[in-house]
């Protein structure tokens, strides 16, 4: 019995995956643009935040797209933070439907530390450029929205980090 409700459950699984690619043909191609939102979270040695973002894509050819986004961090312990980056992503293209990509460019963080002692407030705020290497995959839905997951690591002195994002686009 419980032989039989794998095989199939193995059965539906495929007919679903099957399905999933056959019913979303979406190539991206040399002049597409989507713009989206992420949710984002950085992590370095014991601090951690979560932001949200915006991005814009377009693709300069079928292979390479230019990726500019902003994200702000949400205020934790003290520390207010931004960046601003501009990556580029060469596209592998796995079906019609689903690209993974790894991922180089530029960063511009800034980050605020404020605190207040006996009603005398202080903050520091400093602004640094980095770079991003990473990867991402991103599954296109239908032909104007699509899921993406993408992983990067922020170098940037005094503040190396991995930001971990999901986000989604719409084509336009």
């Amino acid at each position: 019995m419980v032989m039989r409700i794998t095989n199939l459950f193995k059965k539906a699984m495929f007919i679903l995956v099957a399905a999933l690619f056959a019913c979303s043909v979406n190539a991206q191609e040399k002049g597409d643009m989507a713009a989206g939102l992420n949710l984002a979270y950085g992590t370095k040695d014991g601090f951690s935040n979560f932001g949200i973002g915006a991005k814009f894509q377009y693709n300069l050819t079928d292979a390479f797209r230019i990726e500019p986004s902003a994200t702000y961090f949400l205020k934790k312990d003290n520390v207010n933070m931004w960046d601003i980056n501009a990556n580029v992503h060469y596209l592998f293209h796995i079906g019609d439907s689903f690209v993974v990509y790894p991922l180089a460019g530029l960063t511009f963080v800034g980050w605020k530390v404020s605190a207040e002692w006996e009603g005398i407030g202080a903050s520091v705020s400093e602004t640094k450029f980095g770079a991003n290497l990473g990867a991402g995959a991103q599954y296109w839905l239908t032909s104007t929205f699509g899921l993406n997951f993408e992983v990067k690591y922020q170098i940037v002195s005094d503040l190396d980090r991995p930001i971990f994002s999901l986000g989604a686009v719409m084509k336009f």
